[in-house]
Parts: structure tokens; C-alpha cells; sequence
């Protein structure tokens, strides 16, 4: 890529140069930004080959199938290279023609492909005969001295997984479960759902520990909910009883300024009231004086 950047401008370069890294770096995670930047290396450099590469990679990851294939067959032309062959077959699935695929993966372009792209020829032509209905030949396809070795190369993960996946398409549910375990004995990055594909033909469930959390959380929630409810019905009931006492009678001396007589009460309070005249008091006073002498 940067021998080809060389025939440009070094300003255009390094323009074209940005753009390219941040097709790479956003291809996985954000496809449809990645599009937009290798939409501006394409308009800077249309006639780099590796900007023609980049830019049918951004538009497969983001199931442009039609613009793809058209990048991809412009950059075949410019370097001569066969090394796109079964992405291209791929976008040929994309755009629903699994025959086409089917007959690229005959063509002779197939036999100047590395290991690595024979691998990836017999994925694209396995899965067209998915497409079309052919669950046993797909299987037949699959089956390969790649898929039998117990080495284990950067395909192999891939290969395992489209076989399992294949088998248990095909109700060979003993078999798939074999092969998914062989998919993570070489799946060292976790780039396949093995592990969840073996665990949904044992019937385990899963339970994210964020949703755990989450329905702890609401659950503390209720709790408090219902702890203010009973908060607020007891202070009602303390607020209603002390409005029921203020309803009852008030009882005063009769020469207290403020004292009021309780009018349309349904207290009867006239046998609660009594009033001590001052001389009744100084009587009782000296009685209870004369008794205390007495006593002693």
C-alpha cells in the first residue's frame, strides 16, 4: 500500500494515508463510519488499487454487496491479483446468485490461491450450497484434509464452525456438538459462538450478571417503595388522630382570659367541669393542714 501511495502527491498521500487507517481501525465497530472514510480515500485516489481494495471492504462490511464487487473486480484489475476471488464469490452470495458463487469456486483462479484463500473458496462455495437448499453437499464440501488436521491454523476455528454449524443445520445434533467442541479448542480469541452454540444443544441458560443486577436493583427499589407507603399511612394515621383530638372539648378555668365554652360539641362536657371558688379553696387548705397536726 505505501509503494502505491507513492505515486501520489506527499500531501495527497497522507490525506489518502488517514483516511485508510481509520478505515481499518473502524471496520469492525463502527462499519458505517469506516464507509464514509473510504468514501473520501476513493474520492482522493480512485486509481490506487489499495484504495479500490479498501473501499469494497467497507461497503461488504456494511452489505453493499453490489458496490463491493465492483471495487473489488477494479482492484483485480489494476494489481492482477486473484486474492480477492472468495470475497468477491461471497458478494455474489450477497446479491442472492449462489449459482455464480458456485461457479467461481470452479474457475482456475481458485488453484493460484494460497491455503488461507482455498480455505476461504470452500467456506463461500459451502455456504452457497446453504443457500441453495443443499445441506448434505454443503457438508460434503466442508469436508476437507484442512478440517480433518489437528493443527490448528488461523482458518481452522472458521472451518470447524461452519462445519458444526452444518451438521446441526442437518439435524446431526451428536455430531455438531463434537464439532463445536473441536471449534473452541481452536478458537483462542473468541471469534466464534461456539461456547453459546454448546451450551444451547445442552439446554444451559445463560444469565447475564448486568440483568442480575438490574433485577436486584428494582427489586430494592419495590422494597423501599413499600417501606414509604407504610411511612405515609402511619403519619396519616397520626395526623387523622391528632385532628380527632383537636375535635374534643378544651377545658379551662373560668378566669382564664382566653377560656371559650365549647359550643354544638358532641362531648358532654358539663360533668367535667369544675370551678373552685377561691374561698372553697382556702377552706379545704386549713382542713387539710388540721388533719396533717392531728396525725402527728
Amino acid at each position: 500500500m505505501r509503494q502505491e501511495l507513492l505515486s501520489l502527491p506527499k500531501g495527497l498521500a497522507e490525506e489518502v494515508s488517514r483516511n485508510l487507517v481509520m478505515v481499518a481501525r473502524l471496520i469492525d465497530e463502527d462499519p458505517e463510519q469506516s464507509y464514509a472514510y473510504a468514501r473520501i480515500a476513493l474520492r482522493l485516489a480512485s486509481r490506487v488499487a489499495a484504495v479500490r481494495e479498501a473501499a469494497g471492504f467497507a461497503a461488504y462490511a456494511t452489505q453493499k454487496y453490489s458496490e463491493a464487487l465492483a471495487e473489488f473486480r477494479a482492484a483485480k484489475r489494476m494489481t492482477g491479483s486473484v486474492e480477492l476471488w472468495p470475497v468477491m464469490a461471497d458478494c455474489e452470495r450477497g446479491l442472492g446468485r449462489p449459482e455464480r458463487a458456485l461457479a467461481m469456486a470452479g474457475e482456475p483462479e481458485v488453484q493460484k490461491l494460497d491455503k488461507a484463500g482455498q480455505v476461504e473458496m470452500r467456506l463461500v462455495a459451502a455456504g452457497a450450497r446453504r443457500d441453495m437448499g443443499e445441506l448434505d453437499a454443503a457438508i460434503v464440501t466442508l469436508q476437507s484434509p484442512e478440517l480433518a488436521s489437528s493443527s490448528v491454523q488461523p482458518w481452522t476455528a472458521r472451518l470447524r464452525y461452519a462445519y458444526a454449524d452444518a451438521l446441526l443445520a442437518a439435524g446431526r445434533e451428536d455430531e455438531a456438538r463434537e464439532w463445536f467442541g473441536k471449534t473452541l479448542e481452536a478458537d483462542k480469541d473468541g471469534a466464534t459462538d461456539a461456547s453459546d452454540r454448546l451450551a444451547e444443544i445442552d439446554g444451559v441458560e445463560f444469565v447475564d450478571a448486568a440483568t442480575l443486577a438490574d433485577e436486584a436493583h428494582e427489586d430494592s427499589d419495590a422494597d423501599f417503595d413499600d417501606e414509604d407507603d407504610e411511612d405515609e399511612d402511619q403519619d396519616e394515621a397520626e395526623v387523622a388522630a391528632a385532628e380527632r383530638a383537636g375535635d374534643q372539648a378544651e377545658y379551662y378555668d373560668e378566669d382564664d382570659d382566653e377560656y371559650e365554652p365549647v359550643e354544638d360539641s358532641d362531648v358532654d362536657v358539663t360533668d367535667e367541669i369544675v370551678v373552685i371558688e377561691d374561698d372553697e379553696r382556702d377552706d379545704r387548705d386549713e382542713r387539710d393542714d388540721r388533719d396533717e397536726r392531728d396525725n402527728v
